[in-house]
């Protein structure tokens, strides 16, 4: 079973990676987010905002390349003044990194490709697994009812047996 831990762990590690890595942000094709970490606690940013409009200038993008036929579409990359903001996907999910101006942005790039395949595993094997809602007391009483019904109407039929 996989948990959000394992997110956390494979998004330590793309953050440990690089010493410019500020923060880096997971979010699913919708713009929500599913995990994040953080190199500064002091970097205070809107982690989802960031996450909604980095899935959304990817998904864009990657809109733009199929309308003009030019393949898949692997990162798309920010540049400003004071930093980068890197976007990837990985399957269903958007990997988004948050960087310093001098951050090695080679290095940015194979982590990115090297960890986006990662986080596609991970997120087809979360997605993929049956989530078990606890039922209510009335489907539960419905449940039951049927249940009843069914062996009632077996007893009558072995009744008209005799």
């Amino acid at each position: 079973m996989i948990n959000v831990k394992a997110f956390d762990n494979v998004l330590s590690k793309i953050i440990k990676a690089e010493a410019g890595i500020r923060k880096v942000i997971l979010v699913d094709r919708t713009g929500l987010t599913i995990a994040h970490v953080s190199k500064f606690s002091y970097f205070p940013i809107d982690v989802d905002g960031v996450g909604a409009i980095a899935s959304a200038v990817f998904v864009a993008s990657e809109e733009q390349g199929v309308n003009l036929d030019l393949g898949d579409l692997d990162i798309v990359s920010s540049e400003f003044g004071k930093g980068k903001i890197f976007a990837a996907s990985c399957g269903k999910g958007i990997l988004c990194v948050i960087t310093d101006n001098d951050v090695n942005i080679g290095l940015v790039r194979l982590v990115l490709k090297r960890e986006a395949s990662e986080i596609e595993k991970l997120l087809n094997e979360f997605l993929s697994e049956k989530i078990q809602f606890p039922t209510s007391a009335a489907e539960e009483a419905a449940s039951a009812d049927e249940s009843m019904e069914d062996n009632l109407e077996e007893a009558l039929k072995e009744l008209e047996k005799f």
